[in-house]
């Protein structure tokens, strides 16, 4: 969606039935992405009228066989969540996180299994780490967990091995958030089954992706920006170089979100990240009460800015005015593997923002575009 108006207000409301089916079938169609969706309910006003809009789009930028999630493929999920007694919840309702809503690649939709009031009016920070965590780590998380869940604090993480189920275990009892990979009713790793049927019964379940869906590579980053786009903060403890645990404080920095850190013995390889980070000014952590003392700091929030729901659609420039195959292909030419801002591409091309912006969904949602924070994109690299 486009970005936020200062000091817009939303008040939350709930979609309908109908609602929630289109939603689910928009973003579940091919190379719809949370940008891209909420950058089409803008255009079009309403998810249904983006689901007719898609198929031209898509032959526009190129691809002829583009299709769009099918009512039956909707329904059949929304009834596998049920079965899981969780709820498919759209951005801008009630239960949504609220530290999400602002961010721009913010999920439509989140199934959430479990107490979602543990996101709500509580501080939320995420403990992340090695999988193949020490002893001492492992005793570190779990201990920093159980301290701040005692002071109120929700702590959310990956339901990963390692750093992630110690700290998941050391704040069951006060409310834990664990945010997975794949679908909600998917285990993994398989011996946090126990763990994971526990959190979504005494605390939060979080998944973006549908129910049924096994975990790939690709959605373990997509996970990481969630357990750092619902908290105030990172808390790292032991990460090694070029781990996910460092991709989740990257991502919680370009957030906006606080980064700590446990330091380590410079001789663990398993420590080395986490050095780094407080190398490059994350926050020196020893124990609960350092998280505690910055927390003092900060409001339960940071300032939420929330994007107004569309009211009315925007009319598309006509093909007449702007012919679909130049403005596509005159975009197509300016794009490289290395990102580069819409505001640029749109300097370079001398064209209306709208314009481009069309130009983009029809590249988007013929797979030829791939979108980056900070509203950023770059030609997708065909695998």
């Amino acid at each position: 969606m486009a970005t936020a108006a200062t000091g817009a207000s939303m008040i939350s409301t709930t979609l309908n039935a109908q609602e929630r089916l289109d939603w689910l079938r928009l973003i579940r169609s091919d190379h719809v992405g949370p940008i891209t969706f909420h950058n089409l309910l803008q255009r079009y006003g309403s998810a249904a009228a983006a689901l007719d809009a898609l198929p031209e789009l898509a032959r526009r930028g190129g691809r002829r066989d583009f299709k769009t999630c099918s009512r039956a493929a909707a329904e059949r999920e929304l009834a596998a969540v049920h079965k899981l007694g969780g709820r498919l919840v759209a951005w801008g309702e009630p239960d949504y996180p609220p530290l999400l809503l602002p961010l721009e690649d913010a999920p439509p939709l989140l199934t959430l299994v479990g107490d979602a009031g543990l996101l709500a009016g509580r501080h939320v920070i995420g403990v992340v780490g090695a999988r193949n965590a020490s002893a001492a780590g492992q005793k570190m998380a779990r201990e920093i967990a159980r301290d701040l869940g005692e002071a109120g604090v929700a702590v959310v993480s990956g339901l990963a091995r390692g750093i992630d189920t110690a700290a998941h275990y050391g704040a069951i009892d006060t409310g834990t958030v664990a945010v997975v990979a794949g679908g909600a009713d998917i285990v993994y790793p398989e011996e946090n089954r126990a763990l994971q049927t526990e959190i979504a019964t005494r605390g939060l379940l979080i998944a973006e992706q549908p129910a049924g869906k096994e975990p790939r590579a690709r959605h373990f980053p997509r996970r990481n920006r969630l357990v750092s786009g619902v908290s105030l903060g990172i808390l790292v403890v032991e990460a090694a170089l070029r781990s996910g645990s460092l991709i989740t404080a990257r991502l919680a920095g370009e957030q906006g979100r606080d980064v700590f850190a446990i330091p380590g013995s410079p001789l663990d390889p398993r420590c080395r990240g986490s050095n780094d980070l407080i190398r490059h000014g994350a926050a020196l952590v020893e124990s609960a009460a350092d998280v505690l003392s910055a927390l003092g700091t900060l409001p339960p929030s940071p300032p939420v800015i929330r994007r107004p729901r569309p009211e009315t659609a925007h009319p598309e420039p006509t093909e007449e005015a702007y012919p679909a195959d130049s403005v596509s292909g005159l975009v197509l030419s300016l794009l490289g593997p290395t990102p580069v801002t819409v505001d640029e591409l749109i300097r370079q091309c001398h064209l209306s923002p709208s314009v481009v912006a069309t130009a983009l969904l029809e590249l988007d949602l013929a797979g030829r575009l791939e979108r980056h924070p900070g509203h950023r994109v770059s030609l997708a690299m065909m695998g």
